[in-house]
């Protein structure tokens, strides 16, 4: 599967919005029989390693979707991910490249003009942007950027690189991203926070064109 489908739709998992449901099942159900996510995301920032790891190895176990790690790279590899997902203020993208296997997946989060221009440096496979709209699931998150802003920095990204829109992301405005430059979107409360993992997934690919 060529990247750009890879990204359309992201899931990144959330232990508070589960509320104690098996993340592994839910991601199942989001996956949806490969109609909705097409690669989730494994991130826990209060989790230990061993626990991160070994959820990890359930998720690729189980997922006909790749499987990245938010941050931790080490873990991506010890668990077998596909790859990792990494923010300005993790270890620097270009520092981790020449460390980890032909075709690991890194990608990295840009949310202003000031990341994009550091970001264009390295060797990203994708760009994620955001937050697009207001979300209550990341606390560090930057004000919100909208469509227009999300455009804006996509522009910035080296020819070719895939873009992706995170934050505050729904079946309700994900087509505004898309149509602004995002080959897919990221989401993490629209899909981990749902009644029905499995139909929420299933709206957001919805809205994609074709």
């Amino acid at each position: 599967m060529a990247l750009a489908d890879q990204l359309r739709l992201m899931v990144l998992t959330d232990a508070a919005l589960l509320k104690g449901r098996d993340p592994v099942a839910v991601c199942r159900q989001a996956v949806a029989g490969g109609q909705g996510a097409t690669l989730v995301q494994v991130r826990d920032k209060s989790a230990a390693p061993r626990d991160l790891v070994a959820l990890t190895r359930a998720l690729v176990a189980a997922l006909p979707v790749p499987v990245i790690v938010n941050d931790r790279v080490d873990v991506a590899l010890a668990a077998g991910a596909s790859g990792a997902h990494l923010g300005q203020d993790d270890i620097p993208l270009d520092v981790v490249r020449p460390h980890v296997p032909n075709g690991f997946l890194l990608g990295v989060s840009v949310g202003s003009s000031d990341e994009a221009g550091r970001a264009a440096a390295w060797r990203a496979d994708y760009w994620s942007i955001g937050p697009c709209y207001a979300t209550a699931n990341k606390s560090d998150a930057g004000p919100a950027l909208g469509s227009e802003g999300f455009e804006r920095l996509a522009r910035r990204a080296p020819l070719g690189m895939p873009v992706i829109g995170i934050g505050g992301i729904s079946a309700t405005n994900a087509a505004a991203v898309i149509r602004a430059g995002a080959v897919g979107v990221a989401v993490i409360g629209a899909v981990m926070g749902a009644v029905d993992p499995e139909q929420a997934a299933l709206a957001i690919r919805a809205v994609f064109p074709g």
